[in-house]
C-alpha cells in the first residue's frame, strides 16, 4: 500500500476538508482519504502509485493549492492507517 501526505494550503473548516476528500474520492482510485485544515494537510492511501500530476489535476481546480507530496510505505495498524 501507498501513503501520500499532500501539503494542501487553503482549508479553513471541516466543509473545507470534505470539499478535498470528495474530490479526491471521486477522481482517483484510492483506500481511504483524511484531510486537516490545521495541519494543511491530506493524507492518501492507496493500492496504485498515483502521480504528482494526477494529484494536481483533481486540487488545482478546488481553489486550494497543493504544495508538496511525500510518498511513503503504509502499514495497517490494528483498524487504521499509519
Amino acid at each position: 500500500m501507498n501513503k501520500y501526505v499532500l501539503e494542501i494550503s487553503g482549508m479553513k473548516c471541516g466543509m473545507c476538508e470534505a470539499h478535498v476528500n470528495n474530490e479526491i474520492r471521486n477522481h482517483l482510485k484510492v483506500k481511504s482519504v483524511s484531510s486537516s485544515h490545521v495541519k494543511n494537510e491530506t493524507i492518501v492511501i492507496t493500492k496504485e502509485e498515483i502521480s504528482d500530476e494526477e494529484f494536481h489535476k483533481v486540487i488545482d481546480p478546488t481553489g486550494y493549492t497543493l504544495g508538496s507530496i511525500k510518498k511513503e510505505e503504509a502499514t495497517r495498524k490494528l483498524l487504521s492507517w499509519k
